[in-house]
């Protein structure tokens, strides 16, 4: 593997750490209000989804291009629907959706960027 390669996945990390606590963190605000959580999800990666844009597509991926936009926000709307399935089926074993998601976080990141790699910057 690569210089550049290792580079965009530690510019990932470090993005990631900080997208993932300013999401999680709207997350469990909005379910400690009484939201449901298919609402929590949308609010949390709705509020995320702009500075994650900016985050991923110009420190991770260097492309801010706004053409990509569509295909960020039909990328996010396949991770959110992924994400809300997943909480589903933890349910039974996991009924607070707080710690639900905490279990989700790492396997939703490395979907989050293999999704966001492969099919919105384009990552070689």
């Amino acid at each position: 593997m690569n210089l550049q390669r290792y580079a965009i996945y530690f510019r990932f990390l470090a993005a990631g750490v900080v997208n993932t606590l300013f999401g999680l963190l709207v997350y469990s605000a909005t379910i400690l209000f009484g939201a449901p959580t298919w609402l929590a999800l949308i609010v949390g990666m709705t509020a995320g989804a702009a500075f994650n844009f900016v985050s991923m597509g110009a420190y991770v991926f260097r492309d801010i291009a706004l053409k990509r936009l569509p295909k960020f926000a039909l990328s996010y709307g396949f991770i959110y629907a992924t994400n809300l399935s997943l909480l589903r089926l933890l349910k039974p074993w996991i009924s607070d959706p707080i710690w639900g998601q905490l279990v989700l976080t790492p396997p939703m990141a490395a979907l989050s960027y293999l999704v966001l790699s492969r099919m919105v910057f384009n990552a070689k």
